[in-house]
């Protein structure tokens, strides 16, 4: 696998599409900071992570809408791709949907919403876009 980031949206937003109330990815720690971020945020409704065998898995429970059975990720976007990464400095951070979504940044103070990392002054690599 060359892009386990995108691996790791891919099986969220088909999990979203097909209804599903959880799903299972491999783990890793770049998987682990972005689904805390995910939770923290409220676009999922819980996580678990169980390192029973050497990587481990992390399980996620998806959130909808009880009334309308709407997911509450509408759209994840990849954004900086293993043969065209994209960085940006603290002033040219991207605002997704003018602030109504969210894009995370990789930095070197940790893995973070484009929000944080603008009050915190820091740039990095922009990983996707989540509204």
């Amino acid at each position: 696998m060359t892009d386990p980031i995108s691996d790791y949206l891919t099986r969220l937003r088909n999990a979203v599409k097909a209804n599903h109330r959880i799903v299972e990815i491999p783990a890793s720690n770049l998987k682990k900071e972005i689904t805390k971020i995910l939770f923290d945020k409220g676009y999922i409704l819980n996580y678990k992570f169980e390192d029973e065998q050497v990587q481990g898995k992390i399980k996620i429970a998806l959130k909808y809408n009880p009334i309308t059975k709407q997911p509450a990720i509408v759209k994840l976007q990849r954004i900086s791709t293993p043969g065209l990464r994209k960085y940006c400095g603290s002033t040219e951070i991207p605002r997704v949907l003018n602030g109504l979504g969210i894009a995370i940044v990789s930095t070197n103070k940790g893995v973070m919403t484009d929000k944080e990392a603008r009050d915190l002054n820091v740039g990095g690599e922009v990983l996707c876009y989540v509204y």
